[in-house]
């Protein structure tokens, strides 16, 4: 049996995620998502390496935009299947690229405005990678599954998601490809969960696969210990407070906000950190917040009793669904010491980037990361602590106060990956590493070389891979 893997994204780099897999003529594409650092941008733009047209079937692991992102200009360009995944990532998906559109029309009207205002032209017409219209297009092709439920995606060749204990809704896929030559087996990870995280179950793995694809953002490193997350956070609030000075955290609106909010609440109730607003500044999360309650059945046993009990970490006193621009903007003249969520995680556009106009500058402020930022990114730029930062086509001096809280990654370290990986009842014949930049990968691949003796590889941008 000949089968063939091209890696089209997230490729010695962690955004991007797409993955071709070619087996009994079919075309299946695993993630299809969007590149978010500044050094890759670019390849949202370029055409698709395999025409759209082509690809019989998307499996989508999970919502995350740099997994779903470019699914919008997949279909504008011609894809015509399904897009295979849970009904919980169906459903903030759509959430997420209508947001994801929305802001790109905002943003390339915004930077029309001030090139025009600057005398500046540009190489190239200012537009959206897709619009709002490009995204609607896209939702009848989401084709929803249940954990656990084996889908034929024809000629022989089988899909099987399980819970990836991510974000809600997440999956790890494995497919099945099954001829008179024989039959092979592909497991592609996804984004790996964490135990005991809250609110979601977690991780599912496999017990057998022939080839396995899995993610190394945190190959190269083991996580600190998440039992001091609260504490971490209890230590930030309360220091502003001292300064009064306000905390203006980044954050995916999706999983990240949720578990920001859950924390919080559990301060609050143990009586941690002070009586504290705290503006969740993003429509798209609150939109998500609503998905959370959708699918009890995705809650872990703790969430699942402070729900019962009226204990709801997204319904607590103080905290304040921030809808419109005009509503956001509000914010800015307030004072004290209050909490401001906004997306988007790694400052790559949003809300975020003009809360951190108002506050990179003021020593009392405080910007807290909870959350990974790839190299490239305003975050990260934001986070090697710079004198100075270029936010909205403006050059800022760095004065606030920047903090970190580690151990609050929904993505598994090292040690963890690889309790996952020996889950398997034998070696794969090959482990592939993706959705890591390049140092990770290559560290990661020595560790599972040396500590399980595998044979790892960590693959090039657009690498074809035949598998035997």
């Amino acid at each position: 049996m000949r089968m063939k893997l091209r890696f089209l994204g997230a490729a010695r780099n962690v955004t991007g995620s797409r993955h071709l897999l070619e087996a009994n003529g079919l075309k299946v594409l695993v993630d299809c998502g969007l590149y978010q650092e500044r050094q890759f941008r670019d390849r949202n733009w370029e055409p698709f390496v395999v025409p759209p047209a082509e690809i019989d079937a998307v499996l989508l692991t999970h919502a995350h935009l740099d997994h779903c992102g470019l699914l919008p200009k997949l279909v504008r360009e011609g894809f015509k299947g399904h897009i295979h995944c849970t009904e919980a990532t169906a459903e903030i998906a759509k959430i997420i690229l209508l947001d994801s559109a929305k802001l790109q029309m905002e943003d390339a009207e915004y930077k029309k405005k001030r090139h025009k205002r600057e005398g500046r032209t540009s190489p190239r017409p200012i537009e959206p990678l897709y619009t709002t219209t490009d995204v609607e297009a896209t939702f009848p092709h989401f084709s929803p599954i249940r954990y656990g439920q084996p889908i034929t995606l024809g000629q022989g060749l089988n899909a099987c998601f399980c819970d990836a204990g991510h974000v809600l809704g997440s999956s790890i896929i494995k497919v099945t490809a099954e001829n008179a030559d024989g039959k092979r087996s592909v497991v592609f990870s996804g984004d790996i969960g964490r135990a005991n995280r809250p609110i979601i179950q977690d991780p599912d793995f496999f017990r057998q696969a022939d080839y396995v694809l899995v993610e190394s953002t945190y190959g190269d490193r083991v996580h600190h210990d998440t039992a001091d997350v609260k504490g971490r956070i209890a230590e930030v609030v309360n220091a502003a407070r001292k300064a009064r000075g306000r905390i203006v955290v980044p954050s995916f609106a999706l999983e990240r906000s949720q578990e920001l909010l859950f924390y919080i609440n559990e301060l609050r109730l143990d009586k941690l950190i002070p009586k504290m607003r705290v503006y969740l500044d993003s429509p798209m999360a609150a939109a998500i917040t609503k998905v959370f309650s959708h699918h009890p059945e995705l809650y872990d046993r703790q969430m699942s009793e402070r729900m019962k009990n009226g204990q709801s970490p997204f319904n607590f006193p103080g905290l304040n669904i921030v809808e419109s621009t005009r509503q956001s903007k509000q914010l800015n003249p307030l004072r004290g010491t209050f909490m401001i969520i906004a997306g988007s995680g790694m400052c790559t556009g949003g809300r975020i980037k003009h809360h951190l106009v108002n506050s990179i500058a003021n020593p009392r402020d405080t910007i807290m990361f909870v959350g990974y930022q790839a190299t490239g990114t305003l975050g990260r730029t934001i986070l090697d602590k710079p004198s100075e930062v270029r936010i909205l086509g403006q050059i800022h001096p760095v004065r606030a106060r920047i903090e970190q809280i580690h151990g609050f990654s929904a993505h598994a370290d090292r040690e963890e990956i690889f309790a996952w990986l020996s889950k398997l009842r034998q070696p794969p014949r090959k482990v592939f590493l993706v959705h890591g930049e390049a140092e990770a990968a290559e560290a990661f691949g020595k560790f599972l070389r040396e500590r399980g003796g595998w044979e790892v590889a960590v693959p090039e941008y657009q690498q074809a891979v035949e598998l035997d």
